[in-house]
């Protein structure tokens, strides 16, 4: 069954879940050291600017977050140990039992601690992958017919990498595009990150096709 799988015989959803698990709780840990550098005060409502000046304040609208502490710096360093934790989980330990669904609810923390919005949207759906990580499938081979579950996972790669690439581009070269270069606006960014959603969701679904496609072949390959 691995032999039938691309890199290196990781799964989809094993592949899915890190990658993006760790994007997820790179981007919070950006929101929180901008929250910490605001110092010791009181935001003006629990929606408020994870950054009040610098590159992503200009070019992304100051990458807005929320929190239920009251205050930045708490809030910040917050943010930043449940991202830390967010990625080496992702890294880690994602494959193991409930994985997943232990990545959603950090990610939940996360957003509640200040990680931003963007980041959990991204790093929940890295959880769902994660829930298919050694899963049976049977839910897509009783539901969809093997043309159908061929073509998705033909698709799979493809979908895989534009998520990635648009991924990359918007928690890491964003910030030396925006640094260095002085490059983008919020709809710019926001574009990207649409694009990286949207993508990432048609690859979560895809790839639960395509590992449901290697476990046939496996099993196929057992029988003969």
């Amino acid at each position: 069954m691995e032999n039938n799988r691309l890199f290196g015989g990781v799964s989809a959803a094993r592949l899915t879940a890190t990658i993006f698990g760790v994007l997820g709780g790179f981007g919070g840990l950006i929101h929180g050291i901008g929250e910490s550098l605001q110092g010791n005060v009181a935001p003006g409502s629990m929606f408020f600017e994870s950054w009040a000046w610098g590159p992503i304040y200009n070019h992304m609208g100051g990458d807005p977050a929320m929190s239920l502490v009251p205050n930045l710096l708490v809030t910040g360093i917050l943010a930043i140990v449940v991202s830390l934790v967010v990625m080496v989980w992702s890294a880690a330990f994602v494959g193991r039992k409930r994985g997943g669904l232990i990545l959603i609810g950090l990610m939940i923390v996360q957003l509640l601690v200040g990680g931003g919005v963007g980041p959990i949207v991204v790093g929940v759906l890295a959880g769902v992958a994660g829930l298919g990580i050694d899963a049976p499938h049977t839910f897509w081979r009783e539901r969809l017919s093997s043309p159908v579950r061929r073509a998705l996972a033909a698709l799979w790669p493809w979908l895989f990498t534009i998520s990635l690439l648009s991924g990359l581009l918007l928690f890491v070269v964003a910030l030396i595009l925006m640094s260095v270069f002085d490059f983008g606006t919020s709809d710019f960014y926001y574009n990207v990150f649409q694009l990286t959603v949207f993508s990432l969701l048609l690859s979560v679904i895809a790839g639960a096709a395509y590992d449901a496609g290697c476990g046939e072949e496996g099993v196929a390959g057992a029988v003969g």
